[in-house]
């Protein structure tokens, strides 16, 4: 089962109330819809938009989520997905991600080193490459992009655990088509990319009929 939640947090809210400072605030308040789950691995996504005074806040999950107490029941909406929403040959979609690149580090003897320094993709050129192969691997093909949106977003910080970290945005606007059902519903329910628990990596649709 797949489980489509949003919940628009008023800007007061999330500011002033809940203290909601970056993504990483973001992702702790989402965890508290899964309370029965604390100690488990992450199995659900989540994106954030800033949406007139408000921010919307989507999460596709595999079980269903409570709405958590710092939410307003009016502001709580979730549904179950039916599964043959993802055999709809085409899609609008929206996919907020943080492309990257991994860069060749070698240590002193001038060997390899196993991992790599990733660094953001930022060439529209190369990140309609990225999107290319993660759409092969993911059971769907890009319509004309010539007319796929590439928007860079502003910034993401976080601070958890004492450290500092950044990601950097791309919101890639466009139509799809699906090649693999079963394959694309998976890639919808594990997301696109790096950084999903800081709220990239959710494909957004909507059917085209």
């Amino acid at each position: 089962m797949t489980y489509l939640t949003k919940i628009l947090v008023p800007y007061e809210l999330a500011v002033r109330q809940l203290k909601i400072r970056d993504s990483y605030d973001w992702h702790q308040r989402v965890w508290q819809a899964f309370k029965e789950r604390d100690g488990e691995a992450r199995d659900f996504l989540s994106r954030v938009d800033e949406i007139d005074e408000a921010y919307r806040l989507l999460i596709v999950s595999p079980r269903e989520p409570a709405k958590p107490d710092w939410c307003p029941t009016e502001c709580f909406q979730t549904k179950l997905i039916p599964e043959d929403f993802f055999h709809a040959g085409q899609f609008r979609f929206s996919l907020l991600a943080n492309p990257t690149r991994k860069l060749v580090v070698r240590n002193k003897a001038g060997e390899r080193k196993k991992n790599g320094r990733r660094v953001a993709i930022t060439n529209r050129e190369e990140l309609l490459e990225w999107l290319q192969r993660k759409a092969e691997a993911g059971g769907f093909k890009l319509g004309d992009t010539a007319k796929l949106s590439t928007v860079p977003k502003p910034r993401s910080y976080f601070h958890k655990k004492g450290q500092h970290g950044v990601h950097f945005a791309i919101e890639f606007q466009g139509i799809l088509a699906v090649t693999d059902p079963a394959l694309f519903r998976q890639t919808f329910i594990t997301g696109i990319g790096s950084a999903k628990a800081f709220g990239f990596g959710l494909l957004a649709l909507a059917p085209i009929h």
